[in-house]
Parts: C-alpha cells; sequence; structure tokens
C-alpha cells in the first residue's frame, strides 16, 4: 500500500497531479481543495495517498491533509458513493463544512456538488451521522481544541438549545477556549440573539 508521496510536482492538471519520487512519476487524484494549495510545478510536495487496486485500474488519491484523507475513507463506506463522488464531494465542501452539514441532517449543502442528489445526500447523512457525530467531530478535526467545543456543544445541547443555535454559538468561540470559558461565551452569545 502506498500511504505517502513526497517528491517534485512535476504536472498538475486538475484533478490530477503527477509527483517524480525518485525518478518514478505517480499520478493522483486530488480534491479541488488540496489541488488549489499545491506548489508550482518543479517545487517539493507531500502527499498523503489512498491506494485502490481494481480488476481494471491501480489509482491513487492525494490529499494534503489527513482530516481529507480520513473523511474520504468514510465517504467511501456510504453504500453508492464511489472515489469520483467522494473527491467531488471533498471538491465541494471543506471537511468542516461537511460536518456541519452531517450534525445539522442538511441535504441542501451536499445537493449542491455536482452529481449528488437529494437521495444520495439523505444516504450520506444517514450513514455519517455515527461518524461524523458531535464527539466525532473532534476526532476528524484533530486536537483538544476540537475536544473543548464538542464538550461545550454537548453541554448547550443538555441545557435544551436546538443544535443548529448550539452550533452556530460554539463556532464563535475562539480556538484555544477552555470548556467552562466556552460554555459562559456561549451562553451570552445566546442570550444576545
Amino acid at each position: 500500500m502506498i500511504a505517502r508521496l513526497s517528491g517534485i510536482l512535476i504536472d498538475k492538471t486538475p484533478p490530477q497531479v503527477v509527483i517524480d519520487c525518485h525518478g518514478v512519476g505517480y499520478e493522483c487524484e486530488v480534491p479541488m481543495s488540496t489541488f488549489y494549495n499545491l506548489p508550482a510545478t518543479g517545487e517539493q510536495v507531500v502527499l498523503l495517498t489512498h491506494f485502490v487496486v481494481r480488476e481494471d485500474a491501480q489509482l491513487l488519491y492525494g490529499f494534503g491533509t489527513d482530516q481529507e484523507r480520513v473523511t474520504f475513507r468514510q465517504l467511501l463506506k456510504v453504500n453508492g458513493i464511489g472515489a469520483k463522488s467522494a473527491l467531488a464531494i471533498l471538491s465541494g465542501l471543506s471537511v468542516d463544512d461537511l460536518v456541519q452539514a452531517v450534525a445539522l441532517q442538511e441535504t441542501g449543502l451536499l445537493t449542491k456538488v455536482p452529481g449528488i442528489g437529494k437521495k444520495t445526500a439523505e444516504r450520506l447523512l444517514l450513514e455519517l451521522k455515527d461518524k461524523f457525530s458531535i464527539d466525532g467531530v473532534s476526532a476528524l478535526s484533530g486536537g483538544q481544541a476540537k475536544s473543548a467545543s464538542g464538550d461545550v456543544l454537548n453541554a448547550l445541547l443538555a441545557l435544551g438549545y436546538n443544535e443548529r443555535e448550539a452550533l452556530a454559538a460554539v463556532k464563535q468561540l475562539p480556538a484555544d477556549t477552555a470548556v467552562a470559558e466556552g460554555i459562559k461565551l456561549a451562553l451570552k452569545s445566546l442570550s444576545k440573539g
């Protein structure tokens, strides 16, 4: 399995890139979120990869962050979602927007992605709900700041606020806010609204 490529970016034509790793050129398909963050051709690049072997092809998908790769792999587990659809979703939505869409069960965000209809969006929301739960947000996004945000969100939900209000309040918190302080700040912002 190829997990990571490090080399010189020799070609980039959306959605494909070619990376020269010690004389071997690896072709990868990347989501547009990764593509826009690539350096100029001829420069050093590192991509995390997902390798797929099929009867008729061996395909390599590249990602700029582990968060994108983890999300891509979760999307592939959804019935009816293949690699092309997963790349389209990651190209059309940031990981944070996808997690928020799943948390709020908003099909509207997903149907804006080319190739994703209402039924597919509903299936995605249903199957990803447990994977991208509020606690899953911290697992996907990594870091203690997101974990604190999850705790603040759970506290607001326990206090009776709906998920939409709670998420909006948590989104306004500074990144390094502690749980207790985060709850106070979120309650203040909710009382103003």
